[in-house]
Parts: C-alpha cells; structure tokens; sequence
C-alpha cells in the first residue's frame, strides 16, 4: 500500500467522522428550532456536512486510485 492510499484512507475516516458530528449536531434541539425558523441548518452544522462529505469522497479516490508502489 502507498502513502497516497494511506492518507487517502486517513482522509476517509476524518470524513465519516465530521459526517457523524455534522449529523448529530443536525439532531440538536438548538439546531432544530433554527432549522423550523429559517429553513436551513446553521453554518458549523453545514461545513461539517459539506466538509465531511468532501473528504469522504476525495479520501476514498486516493484510496481507490492513488499511485501503487
């Protein structure tokens, strides 16, 4: 296994794992009554989603393709 695929494991799992908080932190009540008046998650609550499921994804590229030594 190469170090690209290495990281791009690492990369994987730190974006399961912001996807996790991003989707628990949706649950919150305070994230809940906000989302009722404005229609929309909070800002922390949107990066964690967005940049867990970024990271997922390019993370399990590298892991899928990257350079094989």
């Amino acid at each position: 296994m190469s170090a690209t695929q290495i990281i791009g494991v690492v990369l994987l799992v730190i974006g399961a794992v912001l996807l996790f908080f991003g989707m628990q932190q949706a649950d919150s009540p305070v994230d809940q009554v906000t989302e009722a008046v404005t229609g929309r998650y909070t800002d922390e609550t949107m990066w964690y989603l967005i940049g867990g499921l970024a990271l997922i994804v390019g993370g399990g590229l590298m892991a899928l393709f990257g350079r094989r030594g």
